[in-house]
């Protein structure tokens, strides 16, 4: 593959749960309800993704391409050993793609640990950026924030939270359209001191550049969901479990009010009669319309969407991918990383 082969997204074609025909016909919605989308590589066994194209009736579409890549890595692989044992799989194959030029994203729903390890080891980190972090959008009071780092990095050091916020300020505005986010920093309380070491000095790491990040300060979980700030900044530890309970207690709430407004006939007929109001909560609270977490910080756009995406969550994915590509959003996090370190600079 040469290394001008220009921009192009490359779809792991064989990670989902839900198989390789879910990830073609997400592909094939995308090619039809995006038009200015970039041409897609789809990666995975050619024997099998060339009677699906043929069935979604995208076969020979001049923006899709296929790369054949025998294995697949299973989610119960265990990532370092997949990195060695299965070096002809989908997933790091697409992530070969980027690294020689062949590609500019990869989309995969495959194992997480493989893709993370994957891809900070095959494309490395951007300059001025330490590690990679997984960014998540959440839904609030008002509309939504970004949620960053969701997991990628659990044990962070300050320098870490102050790059945290960097590639947060950059996705929300690709995905948010904020031209200017607000960043807040998670901790136990909103007082000066209020937190762990960790906290504290990465607080005075970002009040000494607060007004290049728009850094609101320290925010606490009461402020999580009432629209205090655009992009919530935190280690990895803290930010899996915020996501994971987020998770579980939405999941909760929906049920028990589902159970309640069906627990009598006249319940039943004042949920018919909310149906519009329902339907309008479930819209705001689906997560399909941004397809997973991107890995954020890498030489290369890396998507990570859910094991157990729909068609519909991997359109929108494979739909952002495009986005931090014709937004230059790497190009932008290197170029704040850069400002943002001269102004931390050691004056002679």
């Amino acid at each position: 593959m040469s290394p001008t082969a220009g921009q192009r997204i490359a779809v792991d074609a064989m990670g989902s749960d839900l198989g390789p025909a879910e990830m073609v016909a997400a592909v094939a919605l995308a090619l039809r309800n995006f038009e200015k989308l970039e041409p897609i590589v789809l990666v995975g066994n050619e024997n099998t993704l060339q009677p699906l194209l043929a069935a979604e009736g995208i076969a020979g579409h001049p923006k899709l391409s296929i790369h054949h890549a025998p294995s697949v890595i299973e989610m119960t692989d265990k990532p370092l050993q997949a990195l060695k044992r299965k070096k002809d799989s989908s997933m790091l194959q697409a992530i070969e793609l980027v690294k020689t030029g062949g590609a500019t994203a990869v989309v995969s729903c495959g194992n997480t640990g493989a893709l993370m390890a994957g891809g900070t080891l095959r494309l490395r980190t951007l300059d001025g950026i330490e590690r990679p972090a997984l960014a998540t959008v959440i839904p609030n009071r008002n509309g939504r924030f970004i949620l960053i780092d969701a997991g990628a990095n659990p044990d962070a050091r300050p320098e870490h939270l102050l790059h945290n916020a960097i590639l947060g300020r950059n996705y929300a505005r690709v995905v948010l359209g904020i031209a200017n986010p607000r960043i807040g920093l998670l901790t136990i309380g909103t007082e000066e001191g209020k937190g762990n070491e960790l906290i504290n000095d990465a607080h005075d790491l970002l009040k000494r550049v607060g007004d290049q990040l728009n850094y609101q300060g320290p925010i606490e979980g009461f402020h999580v969901f009432d629209n205090a700030v655009d992009v919530i900044v935190c280690d990895g530890f803290t930010g899996n479990v915020v996501l994971k309970t987020s998770e579980s207690l939405f999941k909760m709430l929906t049920g028990f009010i589902r159970d309640e407004m069906t627990a009598t006939p006249v319940r039943k007929i004042g949920a018919l009669l909310s149906r519009g109001a329902f339907k309008a909560v479930k819209t705001q609270l689906n997560p399909d319309e941004f397809g997973g977490a991107p890995l954020l910080g890498l030489r290369g756009n890396v998507f990570k969407a859910h094991g157990s995406s729909n068609r519909n969550a991997v359109m929108h994915a494979i739909r952002i991918a495009h986005e931090m590509i014709a937004r230059d959003l790497n190009d932008h996090i290197v170029e704040d990383a850069a400002r943002i370190a001269g102004l931390l600079a050691p004056t002679v």
